[in-house]
């Protein structure tokens, strides 16, 4: 059967009982991933009816989509935040190495939806319109960075800022998805708050080391 047709809440009450069901679908999502959450889980966490659920997200599928298009809203709020445009050039680079680090050691959920969504090989995800359109100005930003480091000769001329960007998350993003794994392998407690604070250091020296003329 259908999902009846989404509505936009017109109210703060509304509009808090919306948020209240995706910060549910968040946790749940992130526990069990799409195929294993249930939307009466979610109701149920959210204190909403399912209902409710189905008039302001569709379906359960929809209600994904939006949950990670939360998710790397909320990340991408804390990027700009950092306000990197101001910043010197190798300044700017180590604190967006640091950041993305750090964001996603406090934020395993994050973590989990996007190995999730990419078990399903991004398909919910190019749905969205709304992600995408959150890192086109990043990309502009990092691109902004890297043409003044290239000026003033503390960054190699050419650097590609998808590539830059996609290296300086993913020495963050592989350590925290494979903590427990490596951690068993090394028999290190790569969780620990110096652990991770030498990874942070290790991150900041090859994104910088890269760049270096």
């Amino acid at each position: 059967m259908d999902a009846p047709a989404r509505t936009i809440p017109q109210s703060p009450r509304a509009e808090a009982t919306r948020q209240r069901i995706l910060d549910a679908a968040l946790t749940e999502f992130a526990a069990h991933g799409l195929a294993g959450a249930r939307v009466d889980e979610i109701a149920a966490r959210a204190g909403a009816n399912k209902r409710m659920l189905y008039a302001y997200f569709g379906n359960k599928e929809d209600l994904w989509v939006a949950v990670l298009e939360a998710a790397y809203a909320h990340k991408r709020e804390e990027e700009r935040a950092l306000q990197v445009d101001g910043l010197p050039p190798a300044e700017a680079m180590a604190r967006l190495v640091r950041f993305n680090l750090r964001y996603t050691a406090r934020h395993p959920e994050f973590v989990a939806l996007l190995n999730q969504e990419n078990l399903h090989r991004a398909a919910y995800l190019a749905r969205s319109e709304r992600v995408p359109a959150l890192y086109s100005p990043l990309l502009e930003s990092l691109s902004e960075v890297l043409r003044r480091g290239a000026e003033e000769g503390v960054f190699r001329p050419g650097a590609d800022p998808m590539q830059a960007y996609i290296t300086l998350v993913s020495l963050g993003h592989f350590y925290v998805s494979n903590l427990h794994t490596l951690s068993a392998i090394f028999g290190a407690g790569l969780g620990a708050e110096a652990a991770i604070a030498a990874r942070e250091a290790h991150a900041v020296e090859v994104v910088l080391g890269w760049l270096r003329p």
